[in-house]
């Protein structure tokens, strides 16, 4: 179980900003920018290797909930969408998730 599974059952505790049946959107507790979140599905998917055609709907829900929270946040005039694969390019937590940024 990962450590954002814990987090969406409420085991450990998160800035949650945003919340639905499928997803979960938290502040990131190492921020790399002044608004950085995570973007998180529910379901416990290892890497963007391991997604199937049954989640589509599931990665289209992730992108239009970054778009709806960019905007309630105030920064839907600039920020930046980033997934990483595997730990050697920055996944530090195997269950994926995007990452929300902005400066504004």
């Amino acid at each position: 179980m990962s450590i954002f599974t814990k987090i969406i059952n409420r085991e450990i505790p998160a800035e949650i900003i945003f919340e639905n049946d499928v997803l979960i959107v938290i502040r990131d507790i190492n921020p790399k920018a002044k608004v950085h979140l995570l973007i998180i599905p529910k379901k416990e998917i290892y890497t963007i290797n391991d997604l199937g055609q049954e989640d589509t709907k599931l990665i289209a829900e992730m992108f239009f909930t970054a778009q709806k929270v960019a905007k309630n946040m105030g920064v839907s005039e600039w920020y930046k969408l980033n997934f990483n694969v595997w730990e050697k390019w920055g996944q530090e937590v195997m269950h994926i998730h995007m990452h929300l940024l902005s400066d504004i």
